[in-house]
């Protein structure tokens, strides 16, 4: 490894070490820092220069023009450095996401001063993804981050830097961040899985009872419909979700078949070599059966979640395929 990116790189674990995680962080001069832009060590040169030729020449407009210049200069630091300073930033905890995709979490930025805070720019740490945003007098503005998690599991939020360079660009003013929220991230699901896995005897039934059919949606009291269905046994909950979603897939109660069967989703029964597989297998199985509507239950290695149905029980799910 290259010794100077090394040597950042542990300047950099040990400055994130000192700050500690919170999701609210209200700025002050302790952690706001100011340091000049390329324009702004550019504007230095110049006014050294200016300064040099003013004593050499003994020009008075070139000493007004000089120091002018300069006070102009300290102004826009001050304001600079106080745009951010004072400013509250309160982080709402981003919902859980799947694998591969961004997980957007929103910032609040409080602005308790009489004026208007312009130019505050904010993004994930090293990522070069800023967004902006004018925050009101005395009032609050929502600025969207997003991250893309690649693997599954419990990550935590990555350190924010929050900057501005207002009015001038002279200068850089910023800040780090570390939030202490983190975000849950489920495996991603396989783009074309198969058909669910065969229904499975309850307790107490016969071996012999007929196996459920392969096509999807035959699984626990509930098969695909077929014309001359009584209107009673439509699930017609599912139909109007169908509807909303642009599908005209149908579904039926079928109450002899849930007598005999329960739907278990068992990673033994995914047929993947690699775990990441069969998990990304049974997340599209879990989604599968929720818009069925079906009750169905999980199995991973020693893990095994009841069969039932709805939205807690697809989340709960879900989290033990995240986190296994």
């Amino acid at each position: 490894m290259n010794p100077v990116a090394a040597l950042r790189t542990r300047v950099d674990g040990w400055f994130l070490s000192r700050r500690p995680p919170s999701d609210t962080i209200e700025l002050t001069q302790r952690n706001v820092y100011i340091v000049p832009t390329r324009a702004g060590w550019m504007l230095g040169a110049t006014l050294l220069v200016l300064l040099i030729a003013s004593i050499n020449y003994q020009l008075n407009l070139g000493y007004l023009l000089t120091f002018l210049l300069a006070g102009s200069v300290a102004v826009g630091m001050h304001v600079c450095h106080g745009t951010l300073r004072g400013l509250a930033m309160h982080l709402i905890a981003p919902d859980a996401q799947y694998a591969g995709t961004a997980a957007v979490f929103r910032v609040v930025l409080h602005n308790a001063r009489r004026g208007v805070r312009y130019g505050i720019g904010l993004s994930v740490r090293g990522s070069g993804q800023w967004a902006w945003a004018d925050v009101p007098a005395e009032g609050s503005e929502t600025v969207e981050v997003a991250f893309r998690p690649s693997t599954r599991g419990l990550h935590a939020v990555p350190p924010l830097t929050a900057e501005t360079r207002f009015p001038l660009g002279t200068f850089r003013v910023w800040t780090v961040w570390r939030p202490a929220a983190r975000v849950l991230v489920y495996p991603s699901p396989e783009p074309h899985p198969p058909p669910l896995p065969p229904g499975e005897p309850l307790a107490g039934q016969a071996s012999s009872a007929v196996a459920t059919s392969q096509i999807a949606g035959e699984y626990d009291g509930v098969r695909a419909y077929r014309r001359g269905d009584p209107l009673k046994l439509v699930v017609w909950k599912k139909a109007a979700r169908a509807q909303a979603t642009g599908s005209s897939e149908l579904v039926s109660r079928d109450t002899q078949q849930a007598q005999r069967q329960e739907l278990w989703l068992d990673a033994q029964a995914a047929g993947l070599p690699e775990l990441e597989a069969r998990l990304s297998r049974l997340c599209a199985w879990v989604l599968m059966a929720d818009r069925l509507g079906v009750d169905y239950g999980l199995r991973v290695g020693a893990l095994q979640v009841k069969p039932a149905q709805g939205e807690a029980h697809r989340r709960r799910c879900l989290e033990v395929l995240a986190t296994c």
